[in-house]
């Protein structure tokens, strides 16, 4: 999965960018008050991104 459909998706469920790391991005869902870090990679695998989601409280990428 591209990381800009995975941050248009996370941007959709309502997340938004907290601050960038080093080599990562990090992203709080604040109705929810969790946090989890994007890594800066262009291709980011199905099974991160859905860690990704389930960290955050969002329902995972189609």
């Amino acid at each position: 999965m591209k990381r800009r459909q995975l941050l248009r998706h996370l941007r959709a469920n309502g997340c938004e960018l907290l601050r960038e790391g080093g080599n990562h991005s990090w992203w709080h869902n604040p109705a929810q008050n969790r946090r989890s870090a994007v890594p800066r990679h262009t291709e980011i695998s199905n099974v991160l991104a859905n860690k990704i989601c389930k960290d955050l409280g969002v329902p995972p990428v189609k």
